[in-house]
């Protein structure tokens, strides 16, 4: 299998870079996939509302939100509604694939159980070590 690329934890430095080379965080994957979910596009704030419980901070949605309209992958349309542009329904879709080859490859001889617990097990040690630092 080929190494996967495309899909970081960090912001990229540069929005202009990153468009050429589909260089994207998981929070605008969701963020992308949010806004394309639903029946009717969805606002600012039911997107940060939906959203934020997966975050790793109550502004990070907001930020991405921001990121995504500089970017040109969203736009705030009538009613203040967000919107894919025309460059953001194709990098949704590639996002989409580049996520998936992802997951295969963690998720590799583990159960979706497995996994869950997992990720439990690590947001729990992650809150026990930022309390830690708040003593």
């Amino acid at each position: 299998m080929k190494p996967l690329t495309g899909i970081t934890d960090q912001a990229p430095a540069s929005p202009a870079a990153a468009a050429d080379d589909m260089l994207a965080t998981q929070p605008q994957y969701w963020v992308l996939n949010c806004v394309n979910g639903g029946p009717e596009a969805p606002s600012r704030e039911e997107v940060v509302g939906h959203l934020t419980p997966v975050a790793d901070g109550p502004h990070e949605i907001a930020r991405v939100v921001d990121q995504l309209v500089h970017r040109g992958w969203l736009r705030i349309g009538a009613g203040q509604r967000l919107q894919l542009t025309d460059a953001g329904e194709p990098a949704r879709v590639r996002l989409r694939e580049l996520a998936t080859e992802v997951r295969a490859v963690v998720h590799e001889g583990t159960s979706d159980e497995e996994y869950v617990a997992a990720r439990k097990v690590l947001r729990r040690m992650v809150a026990n070590v930022e309390g830690a630092g708040n003593s």
